[in-house]
């Protein structure tokens, strides 16, 4: 049994009612976009957003969910897919998760319209039932991973990023959007504020392990779907490369920047970069930081009962610093 099946057993049942709520959510008067969303659903990828709410929430609350973890599992999922639409526009890809995306498909207009309904779907699903507290959670979230995206872009351009931009960077664009998972499970089986909190941290931490994992994808040449040195050739700063940039010589660092500025495109110039990021102990320091993060969630997860919940949830955290894609 692979890893994300070994996770999901716990939630099988739940899992499969939300795949039906959420198809549901989606459902317009208009033929195009119950085309679309068909389309979207029929492509989903691992779907490690809801696991997060519904394992969370079956933590806290002896093994049960209510209607509001389906609602609050299928706003995050809404919300998170609208996101991915809007960026596949933004970016100008063609492919997502190996399918053609709804930007190839439809074209950008369309593409983005799709992306508009699927927020105000999510955020309707909330306002009709008055779950506000779980459409705060949400909002906060999408507020953030707009802030985050913003400040990378700007920091890009200059390529003035220390570790701690790095890190609100990556807390606001990826880790956000975990955090507020962990923390609708828990906030929609209990009132408890410090444990939502808690649940809240959790998630953020494994996020920030997530995306550093994905900034050491760009420097492995494994088979992972997405090619070596694409982040450089974007100008995006990763761990691995603000470690070396703020521990090389100033003639290395002006060489550094010059290639990723000037010659992010020639693919000899982008290999020498990850070779000297290598060499320069850029991953090691990378894998690090990962760890602690990885540590720092596990030990939140102390405080709980044992259960086949929690013993999930550390599976998936084991997984986001594991996996090989």
């Amino acid at each position: 049994m692979n890893i994300t099946s070994q996770i999901k057993r716990p939630i099988l049942v739940e899992m499969e009612l939300f795949e039906k709520k959420f198809y549901e959510s989606m459902t317009s008067k208009v033929a195009l976009l119950n085309r679309i969303t068909y389309y979207i659903v029929n492509r989903k990828g691992k779907q490690m957003r809801p696991m997060f709410v519904f394992l969370t929430a079956k933590m806290l609350h002896n093994g049960t969910v209510n209607e509001r973890t389906y609602r609050g599992a299928s706003v995050i999922e809404l919300i998170h897919t609208a996101t991915l639409v809007h960026d596949d526009v933004v970016d100008d890809s063609n492919r997502r998760r190996g399918f053609f995306s709804i930007n190839a498909l439809w074209k950008n207009k369309i593409a983005v319209l799709v992306g508009d309904y699927l927020l105000s779907k999510g955020l309707l699903l909330s306002i009709d039932n008055g779950d506000f507290d779980l459409l705060k959670i949400i909002s906060v979230a999408v507020r953030e991973m707009s802030e985050g995206e913003l400040l990378q872009i700007e920091k890009a351009r200059r390529l003035d990023i220390v570790e701690d931009i790095y890190y609100e960077i990556i807390r606001k664009k990826t880790a956000t959007l975990i955090a507020s998972c962990c923390a609708l499970g828990a906030k929609s089986v209990i009132d408890d504020e410090v444990q939502v909190e808690n649940m809240r941290k959790f998630g953020e931490l494994i996020g920030m392990a997530f995306q550093i994992k994905d900034d050491l994808f760009d420097y492995t040449e494994d088979a992972i779907g997405k090619p070596t040195g694409i982040d450089i050739k974007e100008q995006k700063m990763t761990l691995p490369l603000i470690y070396v940039l703020n521990h090389c010589t100033p003639k290395e660092k002006s060489w550094l920047i010059n290639s990723i500025k000037n010659h992010n495109k020639d693919k000899k110039r982008v290999k020498e970069v990850i070779a000297f990021v290598k060499s320069n102990n850029g991953l090691q320091y990378a894998e690090q930081k990962m760890l602690e993060f990885q540590q720092e969630a596990l030990q939140l997860l102390q405080i709980y009962p044992d259960s086949e919940y929690k013993d999930a949830l550390i599976l998936m955290v084991n997984y986001v610093i594991e996996r090989k894609i």
